[in-house]
């Protein structure tokens, strides 16, 4: 049984864990991320796998990390929560622990731990978004992971979808994760509960009576026993983002949008109003499928098992290509 390392790399944890040819999880392992300096994160990196090759006969590592990834998956060109600016990553896990070693875009990871063994499985093209802080997405294109030219594709949650809109940290605006992400509905339920705490009371209430205290949880939370201001913020939200998806499905057309990351944890109270709004606003409706649109199954997982998978096909880019008639 051939078994690597996949880790998932954010601003605040080192998620990793050991994975076999299935993608199946055989140990776990977590910790702090120190966000603010490069070299101690890699040294995190580095033990977390030495830990786990201690106990495990692995063979290669894989790294999906939040930034901009260069097309020889070895250099993390930016970083913008983890200070990494042309950060040799592999190079030094590599060094570190004499493991052959790939770097992935963590939203790339997560696609392709997907589409290889969850919701998008089978499936030649798929769209999979990470709906999160942010808005981090992956493409399957004819059973193959898209990164583009440079590496850098799949930038969705920079789609523009309000021109002039709000500002965006990657120095646009109208970017589409300002509209349809974590941010995005707290942002929603604070300025409800500041401008009409009255409609607010459940989310006030949760928050300790202070509507900058309001989280995506408390949301969740009133959402889930009906709270008709947290219900409407995940309206707001899921209408954002079926009308980018239906603009994605206009000229990629997918077999299937896959909808993961921690808002997406809202299940229905999400998707929903997403696929209502992909249904009103997909071009020539009524005269073509429809792309479906399935929940995540790997959950906070997905970009281990991409990243584990990847590092396990490391030896030729043409391998990160789905072999369908295995599928799932």
């Amino acid at each position: 049984m051939a078994l690597t390392i996949g880790i998932d790399v954010g601003g605040t944890k080192v998620a990793a864990g050991v994975v076999d040819e299935h993608g199946t999880l055989h140990a776990r392992l977590r910790r702090a991320t120190p966000s603010d300096d490069p070299a101690r994160t890699e040294d995190v990196v580095a033990d977390v796998v030495r830990e786990l090759r201690a106990a495990h006969d692995v063979c290669a590592v894989g790294i999906g990390a939040a930034g901009f990834i260069a097309s020889d998956r070895r250099t993390v060109l930016f970083a913008p929560n983890l200070a990494w600016r042309g950060e040799p990553l592999g190079e030094a896990v590599e060094a570190a622990c004499g493991l052959p070693t790939v770097v992935e875009n963590d939203a790339n990871a997560a696609a392709w731990g997907e589409a290889r063994f969850g919701a998008g499985r089978g499936a030649r093209t798929a769209i999979v978004l990470t709906v999160g802080t942010g808005i981090g997405g992956g493409l399957i294109i004819d059973g193959a992971l898209h990164r583009g030219a440079s590496g850098l594709a799949a930038e969705l949650g920079h789609l523009n979808v309000e021109p002039h809109g709000r500002r965006c940290g990657c120095g646009n605006h109208g970017c589409w994760e300002r509209y349809a992400s974590g941010r995005a509905l707290v942002r929603e339920a604070q300025e409800i509960a500041s401008v009409s705490p009255a409609l607010a009371g459940r989310l006030l209430e949760l928050a300790g009576g202070r509507a900058e205290q309001i989280t995506g949880h408390h949301v969740t939370t009133a959402a889930r026993e009906g709270d008709a201001a947290a219900l409407e913020c995940f309206r707001t939200i899921g209408t954002w983002l079926g009308h980018g998806m239906a603009d994605l499905a206009a000229f990629l057309d997918p077999e299937v949008f896959v909808l993961g990351g921690g808002v997406c944890e809202a299940g229905e109270l999400l998707r929903g109003p997403a696929v209502a709004t992909f249904a009103q606003r997909l071009t020539g409706r009524g005269h073509r499928p429809a792309a479906p649109v399935r929940l995540a199954e790997l959950g906070p997982d997905a970009g281990i098992v991409g990243a584990a998978d990847l590092a396990r096909r490391r030896t030729d880019l043409s391998a990160t290509r789905l072999d369908l008639s295995a599928a799932g």
